[in-house]
């Protein structure tokens, strides 16, 4: 997925030594631990780490040798070091670490998803108090933790405007949804708790006509839990370059987000990328969703499955009338959206608590990843 920590330190790796460190894979029980390590493929100053542990090994031994990987590779790095971490799992191995600015990234409510671990929530206060800047990626969250620190920082999801308006233009069909039938209501994304299955499932039974086009990983919910109807189409996982394809030939995009526990916090991406991409937008009522674009004619929110329906209808019949002036108003609220201010903010930020930016230049970002 190419979401918000890819879209700012491919920006941060144009000026610092950007390394990311991504959560270890299991080896066979016998297998020696080992990083692989792999330079970023499109030439930019990116190193990808990807521990590699023996399956079974106990948690402490891990938190040992991970500290042990961490220490050898870091060890031919000098000046400053910048830790960035967008979750809290990653601070056993690494506290001991002295860098010149901790960094915590908020994008998600962790502690709200399934399977959580029991003692995320301690480490991520322990994160927090280590923190000399705090950002979150949505209003909710900066709400839920500008209490816990004394430099919290509001930055919603951004957009790469010029990626997703491809989409605008008239695009050949990815193979595997050339032959859907129109209308097309389409969502990219992952399929987790976070997705109403149910929702899904009463709308297209009510309009067995539309195709539901799904493009996707399904992570951490049951295949079977899907709902299987002939006109439900789930296209798989695509990498960032493909996704303008698959809006292009899509009617409405759709957000049919569960309302729960693990998106009262969110801040979605794909609201401000599928407007880019000239779409109107149907999503459940998501606070920072409501709260930010709820306004806008192009975005349509619903609650049950007949409200999201009949949102879709009016929104399939914006799609068929962009002139008419909902997508202007969508492109002016866009406009002062950008990744690249993101990311610049962030920095000055940065280089406030290093005190000049020269420094801040100068040095190494470690990125704690999922």
């Amino acid at each position: 997925m190419f979401q918000r920590p890819q879209h700012l330190m491919s920006r941060f790796a144009r000026e610092m030594n950007l390394i990311y460190w991504e959560e270890p894979l299991d080896i066979a029980a016998n297998e020696i631990p080992f990083l692989q390590v792999r330079d970023d493929e499109d030439g930019r100053n990116v190193r990808i780490i990807v521990p590699h542990l023996p399956n079974g090994m106990p948690q402490d031994a891990r938190e040992a040798t991970l500290k042990r990987l961490l220490d050898a590779h870091l060890a031919s790095h000098h000046g400053p070091i910048v830790t960035w971490y967008y979750t809290p799992m990653m601070l056993p191995f690494s506290r001991h670490l002295e860098p010149d600015v901790t960094v915590f990234d908020a994008m998600d409510e962790l502690s709200k998803f399934k399977f959580a671990p029991a003692k995320l929530l301690d480490l991520e206060q322990e994160l927090i108090d280590r923190a000399d800047i705090v950002f979150t990626g949505g209003s909710s969250l900066f709400e839920a933790k500008k209490d816990r620190h004394d430099n919290v920082h509001c930055f919603p999801s951004s957009v790469d405007r010029a990626h997703f308006c491809k989409a605008r233009a008239r695009q050949f069909d990815p193979a595997d949804q050339e032959d859907l039938p129109k209308p097309r209501l389409g969502f990219y994304g992952v399929i987790d708790e976070r997705f109403d299955t149910e929702l899904l499932a009463k709308a297209a039974e009510m309009r067995p006509d539309w195709s539901f086009v799904m493009v996707g990983p399904v992570v951490k919910i049951s295949e079977e839990d899907l709902p299987r109807r002939s006109n439900i189409h789930y296209l798989g996982s695509k990498t960032y370059q493909q996704l303008p394809g698959y809006l292009s030939g899509w009617d409405v995009a759709l957000m049919p987000f569960a309302m729960n526990e693990s998106t009262q916090f969110i801040s979605p991406t794909k609201t401000p990328e599928y407007l880019a991409g000239g779409k109107p937008v149907v999503s459940t009522p998501i606070r920072d969703v409501v709260r930010h674009y709820g306004q806008l004619e192009g975005v349509k929110i619903a609650s049950t499955a007949d409200e999201f329906v009949a949102a879709c209808d009016e929104a399939m019949e914006l799609s068929r009338h962009p002139e008419s002036g909902w997508l202007a108003e969508a492109d002016l609220t866009l406009s002062a959206s950008s990744w690249d201010t993101t990311q610049a903010r962030m920095a000055g930020l940065m280089a406030d608590v290093l005190g000049t930016r020269a420094g801040a230049n100068a040095g190494a970002l470690l990125v704690a990843a999922e």
